[in-house]
């Protein structure tokens, strides 16, 4: 029998204790998987296989061996494998290798995330750069200097960037990326499964303007998809794309066994349903595990969830060490300035923080180290984002252990009392529609800024002739010789945010230092929830008292404050039915 992995191993005691024993509800083994090997193609550069083998890579996995051969054959493919198969491999070698042997080439890689994209740089620099030395790779996003914007435009082989920044910072300035577009060979869209909803549906139209923009440049880029497990992986790739795609599901990575764990706090009232605080449940398991030299993750549901969680572990592991001092316990959400997450996400791989509380911020996937346990404060509201996090434990080929902790909401308790519907249903379908009027109006005024339509040209799939002729009528694009040409003053991709109701973010200035010190950022929406005057605001634990929250400016002033208490806003929405 082999041995068992200290996390199993502390699940076990937690089982066998009077005090956590009877709230586990179900625990189930899901057994691993041996790997499927294949050779390098032949034709792969020499050089490139000598520094793939010097990273210890000597043959591919049975699924990166199918996509390299599609992708090199031109043919628009959509990756689905587990957490942690390899998918970055079966993209990056084909578009290395097309490189060795030409130049001039180039690729964009979409990332949902900036995070995400400074994690994937590094994969692929760490294989270029052994493999040749001449291949250049670099982020292009809004923390990218500006004096490094005009070197990337003109010299990157592959530009990583994301979808605001495709939209608002490269599209609408085609013109300094002609070379680029022009030798667009290979177009790469990572996470498949986040461009969903209303989200997915603005993609789905940036997709429509970079295909625009690439046949104006006489290229015809080959689209590379990646995603998690869902429903219907092809289907929405092809959505998206508005192409043909060769699908790509089935995995020849090894995979560990994984103990999955329903756990359903204690009732402490019962004529009321109410059960003991999950937060404080998630806290006091988390604890178990790192005491035991487990590195863990923790899942919650909110920002604020995170900080709460994050000072309660903080109070129990690091609250003798001194600032400089490496911490054990970490935060991780949106909102934290730049060098905080690097800071947090090198302490991840390198092992010194052996826990970090995320929001959905670490559902991707980040190279995130070896973490051996993961456990999920409250439902993430879908089966596949369960999964995910779930998957982003166990990445090195031991034994994981993934405790789901329920809330007292009624679908936390439907799922945890129903767990052969979490078990037996397949992940969630990826829903997008890209021809809804607002967000398709968007985008095609976007897409006439960038280049005229010319009368009778469909945008995608859309017949767009009707909003070209309302545009026209309002001054906004104007018809002349069959095209219509943009006139108005605006610039219309900063007037659309695609992932909110507005693009701008309120900064949060620590006003006891002169001058005022950047800590953090919150979106338009969340600010009137975490930053109104009198709100605790924490960061890593820290509190700061928000003083003075300035709507025109979009900053909010706070001062350091030391508390035993934190704030929570009540939200109420009002829905009026306007047309029918």
């Amino acid at each position: 029998m082999a041995e068992k992995s200290k996390a199993e191993t502390v699940l076990d005691a937690l089982r066998a204790s009077g005090e956590f024993g009877p709230n586990f509800v179900v625990v189930k083994r899901i057994r691993g998987s041996p790997a499927s090997y294949e050779d390098f193609p032949d034709w792969i550069d020499a050089q490139l296989v000598a520094a793939l083998r010097k990273k210890g890579i000597d043959r591919l996995y049975s699924h990166q061996r199918e996509a390299v051969e599609l992708i090199a054959a031109g043919r628009n493919v959509c990756l689905v494998t587990p957490t942690a198969s390899g998918k970055t491999l079966a993209y990056n070698l084909p578009v290395m290798n097309e490189l060795m042997s030409k130049p001039d080439v180039r690729s964009l890689y979409i990332f949902p995330t900036k995070a995400l994209a400074q994690d994937q740089l590094k994969e692929f620099l760490d294989i270029a750069d052994s493999a040749s030395g001449r291949i250049k790779a670099h982020t292009y996003d809004g923390d990218t200097p500006a004096d490094v914007r005009r070197s990337v435009r003109l010299s990157a082989h592959v530009v990583i960037t994301n979808p605001d920044m495709l939209h608002t910072g490269i599209l609408p300035h085609h013109t300094k990326w002609n070379r680029f577009f022009a030798n667009l060979r290979y177009v790469v869209l990572d996470e498949l499964h986040i461009y969903r909803g209303v989200f997915g549906s603005h993609v789905a139209n940036l997709m429509r303007r970079l295909k625009r923009v690439c046949r104006f440049y006489g290229a015809k880029p080959v689209f590379i998809c990646c995603s998690a497990t869902v429903a219907n992986p092809k289907e929405h790739a092809e959505n998206l794309i508005e192409e043909e795609f060769e699908l790509v599901d089935k995995s020849g990575a090894p995979t560990a066994d994984r103990i999955f764990a329903f756990y359903n706090p204690p009732v402490v009232n019962r004529a009321l349903g109410m059960r003991a605080n999950f937060l404080n449940e998630a806290k006091r398991l988390a604890i178990r595990f790192v005491e035991s030299d487990v590195s863990t993750i923790v899942f919650a549901t909110s920002r604020l969830n995170v900080e709460v969680l994050t000072r309660y572990l903080k109070e129990r592991f690091d609250r003798d060490r001194l600032p400089h001092e490496q911490h054990m316990v970490s935060g991780y959400r949106g909102g934290y300035l730049p060098e905080l997450r690097r800071s947090i996400e090198r302490g991840l791989k390198d092992g010194t923080i052996r826990c970090v509380v995320s929001t959905n911020a670490l559902e991707l996937g980040i190279d995130i180290g070896r973490l051996e346990a993961c456990i999920v404060a409250g439902y993430p509201g879908t089966i596949a984002s369960m999964w995910q996090q779930a998957g982003r434990a166990g990445r090195r080929r031991e034994t994981s252990v993934v405790i789901f902790v329920a809330r007292s909401h009624p679908l936390d308790q439907y799922i945890v009392n129903r767990p052969d519907y979490f078990f037996g249903s397949s992940p969630e379908r990826c829903l997008v529609n890209p021809d809804n009027l607002a967000i398709l109006l968007s985008h095609v005024q976007a897409a006439s800024f960038e280049l005229p339509f010319d009368e009778g040209e469909r945008f995608g799939n859309a017949d767009v002739s009707d909003i070209l002729d309302v545009l026209d009528e309002k001054g906004i694009v104007h018809k002349s010789g069959g095209r219509y040409h943009w006139t108005s003053d605006s610039y219309p991709a900063d007037s659309v945010s695609l992932r909110s109701a507005t693009p701008d973010n309120f900064v949060v200035l620590d006003s006891s230092r002169k001058p005022p010190v950047a800590i953090g950022e919150v979106d338009y929406r969340s600010a009137f929830i975490y930053l109104h005057p009198g709100a605790i605001y924490m960061v890593e634990s820290d509190t700061y008292h928000i003083d003075e929250l300035d709507i025109e400016s979009r900053r909010a002033l706070a001062s350091p404050v030391s508390v035993d208490y934190y704030t929570d806003a009540m939200t109420h929405a009002l829905i009026r039915i306007l047309d029918v």
